[in-house]
């Protein structure tokens, strides 16, 4: 039986299981669940900077950190949380992006009660189904387009913090908006099989 081909970014650095992990069962597949949506829209904007498996590798103590995302609870973080936050070694200490996470819990819940659901809001930019990459490489994947470009604008503009473009692509490829994986790779074939 042959191997599996996978996209050529999680076959390369550090912890392979973990990534090829994540790249198997979530990259790229369709997230509508607004605990998972809230979650990826802090670990994108804590990944400014640095490399994705270096979040990945923190992603268990940013669960238990942040309460398992759960924006409610999130919302309401005062200083006193957000200094024990600048204390835990397990997650990325920076005071900027740690208040983004507090900041953008809050405007969140005000999208999903204007909107019904955040999931309703976020997905609508792409008329509610998967945008199909064609790439042979993923040399070829862009890191921004016009349609994160448009949510960044319109994120910042509500004042939310950490959503520039590519940060705002990188969240739309994790939560399966946009479906990046290469042509070859066995997961596109699985879903393009079931988006069409």
């Amino acid at each position: 039986m042959s191997e599996k081909f996978r996209c050529e970014w999680c076959r390369e650095g550090g912890d392979l299981p973990l990534y090829i992990d994540y790249h198997d069962n979530e990259w790229g597949r369709p997230v509508h669940d607004e605990r998972t949506l809230f979650e990826f829209l802090i670990l994108e904007g804590a990944q400014a900077g640095l490399s994705w498996l270096t979040v990945l590798k923190k992603r268990e103590n940013y669960r238990k950190a942040f309460d398992n995302f759960e924006l409610a609870k999130v919302a309401l973080y005062d200083d006193k949380k957000i200094a024990e936050l600048l204390n835990n070694e397990g997650i990325i200490r920076n005071r900027l992006k740690i208040n983004s996470a507090v900041i953008n819990a809050k405007l969140f819940l005000e999208i999903a009660e204007k909107h019904g659901s955040f999931d309703k809001f976020i997905w609508n930019y792409v008329d509610d189904k998967p945008i199909i990459g064609l790439w042979d490489s993923v040399w070829d994947i862009p890191a921004t387009t016009a349609i994160s470009d448009r949510i960044s604008k319109d994120l910042k503009k509500m004042g939310f913090k950490f959503v520039g473009s590519t940060i705002i692509y990188a969240f739309m490829q994790a939560t399966g908006m946009v479906n990046d994986h290469v042509n070859n790779c066995f997961v596109y074939k699985e879903l393009t099989k079931e988006n069409r």
